[in-house]
């Protein structure tokens, strides 16, 4: 399903990451993750959630549609019920933060929305971690 050189790339290449259900509550995965993303892989973070709370030293937003940019990557830590909402707003707001894929976390699955990504020049990555991917790729 996943593209083994588009993991590779998204998680090698500096970039910004949106990580949209990312907040201050330490318990919940995207808190764990958004750290590995900035620390190991040396990623910026920008948090979106719905209270635009700061997260991890980082200024928050509510939506996408308020992050000042640019943005690479849109990293989703929503259910599957909300993540195509998610992935609309980042074609919505593609070409004006200069989006180029959306990541799809662990559990997080929507096939239709992954289809509208790809139709709009969007990579995709779906159902994993990079926290997983990684390691496994000696990351």
């Amino acid at each position: 399903m996943n593209d083994a050189g588009t993991v590779r790339r998204l998680l090698t290449t500096p970039a910004t990451w949106a990580v949209v259900g990312l907040s201050q509550n330490q318990e919940r995965a995207a808190y764990g993750v958004a750290r590995f993303v900035r620390d190991h892989l040396g990623m910026t973070i920008v948090p979106v959630n719905l209270r635009g709370e700061d997260t991890l030293g980082e200024t928050g937003y509510k939506t996408l549609a308020d992050v000042p940019g640019p943005v690479d990557v849109v990293d989703c830590f929503v259910n599957s019920r909300r993540v195509g909402e998610v992935v609309d707003d980042a074609i919505a707001e593609k070409e004006r933060l200069g989006i180029t894929a959306v990541w799809l976390q662990l559990g997080v699955i929507d096939e239709q929305a992954a289809e509208r990504a790809k139709a709009a020049g969007l990579e995709v990555v779906m159902d994993t971690c990079p926290a997983i991917e990684a390691p496994r790729l000696g990351l």
